[in-house]
């Protein structure tokens, strides 16, 4: 019980600490906002999975740690992939078009 006491108070602050940034307008650029609070995020996940999920590196013997490296290794490869296709796509995509943004 003392566990999910614990989880459930980390969870808590880790979900107040980025609303209080946003409302308070802390920081002057949205990106560093934006930044903070997917780092309060990722700190969130780690939280659920250790004091709700119980994974550790002993849990099925490691494999559900094995199970969830991988999975977390294949979504940075295809959020990054994604995201540079996507730079690349609006950058080189139809280059003569920005000559007639500028006609009346």
């Amino acid at each position: 019980m003392k566990s999910y006491a614990t989880g459930f108070l980390l969870a808590v602050l880790l979900t107040a600490i980025p609303f209080w940034l946003v409302i308070g307008k802390v920081f002057d650029k949205s990106s560093t906002t934006a930044l903070v609070i997917l780092a309060f995020a990722a700190v969130q996940i780690v939280v659920h999975m250790i004091y709700f999920l119980h994974m550790n590196a002993k849990a099925e013997g490691g494999w559900s740690m094995l199970a969830l490296l991988f999975t977390v290794m294949l979504v940075v490869i295809m959020l990054a992939g994604s995201i540079w296709v996507m730079f690349h796509l609006n950058h080189n995509m139809m280059p003569g078009m920005q000559d007639m943004r500028n006609m009346p």
